[in-house]
């Protein structure tokens, strides 16, 4: 990545090491309609909350299922227990 381009596109300069800026763009076949969809996660925290509440919910569906599965982080926010 080129940091000054991440500064340009509005990535505070104290999450250089640690963001996720993105632009999602759908556009009509003959152009006319654009729908734009954006996120921007500033620093690494929100993403080591996220691995903290997952231990929890993954160590009891680990104690309480015979077969394994697949969780994705909307299984964990479903439960309404986060930290």
């Amino acid at each position: 990545r080129d940091d000054q381009e991440a500064v340009e596109f509005g990535v505070p300069e104290d999450a250089i090491d640690g963001h996720a800026f993105h632009i999602y763009t759908l556009t009509s076949s003959d152009g006319s309609v654009q729908f734009q969809l954006q996120h921007n996660v500033a620093g690494r925290t929100v993403y080591a909350e996220g691995t903290a509440d997952a231990v929890p919910f993954l160590s009891q569906k680990v104690r309480s299922e015979t077969e394994g599965k697949v969780y994705s982080m909307i299984n964990v926010l479903e439960t309404g227990t986060l930290e």
